[in-house]
């Protein structure tokens, strides 16, 4: 399976593969296969909303080979505007589809993210690697680095950082440091990894290393998993979410029906 397969559904002006999660797993490793990388970016409705006001974040998402819906906004926004994407394709969901995957090939990660490590807990990537090694057959982990925060202004960490994800020549590299960073961390990094695929994956880390929960599915299928995060973190995420991406998701969504004509 190809990229090229898919004509994508333009929401605001991005544009969005229609593909399920195991196309995704499908044509990362069809890729794979055939020693081509690429770059995977998941835009929820935060992403999708900065995309329309700012080139750097707009940047990102250009320089995509695939764009998958990590949100159920963007998925009725579509079915209103009479182009339905199949179904909301998230990070925190394809971090486990991928690495099954890629298992099944005798392939490897690289996971970045997750708390730093404590005198008594090992760092949250360490964890979530090692969960993932567990659940998935086959699949070999290249290393695991949890950055402590600042690590990408800082030259000589910065360095030691990407010469290890070099060096491991990973197949697959999640990198779980929340949007724009990971992007920025996945940019520079891409140009020295061809043949890699990378994905910038949010809280999957936190969540397969146990530090967060997830919501339940059924918050997930009804597009209610953001209620569920900000009652985790309000401090952090209430701004956010009800001060920009509500309005925000709430225009989209009055709009599509127009996108028709």
């Amino acid at each position: 399976m190809t990229i090229e397969a898919f004509d994508r559904v333009h929401l605001d002006g991005t544009g969005i593969d229609p593909i399920t999660e195991d196309e995704v797993v499908a044509v990362v490793r069809d890729a794979l296969t055939a020693g081509r990388g690429g770059r995977i970016i998941t835009p929820n409705i935060d992403i999708l909303r900065r995309a329309a006001t700012d080139p750097r974040a707009r940047r990102h998402l250009d320089d995509a080979d695939l764009i998958v819906a990590d949100g159920m906004p963007l998925i009725w926004a579509s079915r209103l505007g009479g182009t339905p994407l199949p179904e909301r394709v998230a990070g925190s969901s394809l971090i486990w589809s991928l690495s099954r995957g890629l298992g099944r090939d005798g392939r490897s990660i690289f996971v970045v993210g997750g708390a730093p490590g404590t005198t008594d807990t090992a760092p949250g990537a360490t964890r979530a690697a090692a969960r993932l090694a567990e659940d998935c057959p086959g699949l070999r982990i290249a290393g695991a680095i949890s950055p402590p925060f600042g690590f990408e202004r800082r030259a000589a960490g910065y360095a030691r950082f990407r010469a290890e994800v070099i060096e491991a020549q990973p197949d697959l590299v999640f990198v779980g440091l929340g949007f724009p960073k990971q992007e920025r961390v996945i940019e520079k990094l891409r140009e020295h990894l061809p043949a890699t695929w990378f994905i910038g994956c949010g809280a999957a880390v936190n969540f397969v290393a146990g530090d967060v929960h997830r919501a339940p599915r059924w918050m997930q299928r009804t597009g209610l998993e953001w209620a569920h995060r900000l009652g985790a973190e309000p401090r952090r995420l209430a701004g956010r979410y009800l001060r920009h991406d509500a309005p925000y998701a709430l225009r989209l969504l009055a709009r599509a029906p127009r996108s028709r004509s």
